[in-house]
């Protein structure tokens, strides 16, 4: 770091629209810089006062499930050029994990999750915001797949997760926010002409604040 104050890209789109492979491909574009990604995900609330039944009946696509000001605060604080404690979240036990991971400021920050262009105020600190949009059948598919091999979910408790809260919060709160973004990315992370000018106009804006690129 240099003093000067990192980029804050924000990359959102519905539950397997392929936000994640974006970030982590912009993120690959800029290997060799100091470089960090952050996931909405980290922030789901705190729910160790609650029983197991009560957090697994919380719908974890509203706005409410996030630790929002925790985040605010927090990329504020990179903003700022200063270090955080960032939350660790346990999807086995459905409650935030009593370690924290250390991350010190970067040049570039990108936070990525599917209601971060909700709140004004996160929004206000992003300097490029993006909306990964897939069709819903892609979506759907890729949560399935990614649920059951990395969450250790049922086929059935993750189809009725998504018919029951994934889905209608995606039109109520998550689509209504591409108009926020500055870019949409059609197909996500197959879109590599879209990664491409992303990745450019970050070193564009790093070049222009003083930072030395790789």
């Amino acid at each position: 770091m240099n003093g000067t104050r990192p980029i804050i890209i924000g990359v959102t789109g519905g539950s397997g629209s392929g936000k994640t492979t974006v970030a982590h491909a912009i993120f690959d574009q800029l290997h060799g810089n100091s470089i960090q990604i952050i996931t909405q995900d980290t922030y789901y609330n705190d729910q160790r006062e609650m029983t197991m039944e009560e957090r697994k009946a919380v719908n974890y696509d509203h706005p409410l499930a996030f630790d929002t000001e925790l985040l605010i605060k927090q990329i504020d604080q990179l903003r700022h050029n200063e270090a955080i404690e960032m939350p660790v979240y346990n999807y086995a036990e459905y409650t935030r994990s009593n370690e924290t991971i250390h991350v010190e400021p970067q040049d570039v920050i990108i936070l990525e999750g599917i209601l971060i262009l909700d709140d004004e105020r996160l929004r206000n600190l992003m300097d490029i915001k993006v909306f990964v949009d897939t069709d819903s059948d892609l979506r759907i598919i890729r949560r399935i797949k990614r649920d059951m091999q990395e969450r250790g979910r049922s086929l059935d408790s993750v189809i009725n997760q998504y018919l029951a809260t994934v889905k209608p919060m995606y039109h109520q709160f998550v689509e209504p926010t591409k108009r926020y973004a500055d870019i949409i990315v059609p197909e996500g992370g197959q879109n590599q002409v879209a990664i491409d000018l992303l990745s450019t106009k970050v070193k564009d804006i790093l070049v222009q604040r003083g930072h030395h690129i790789n």
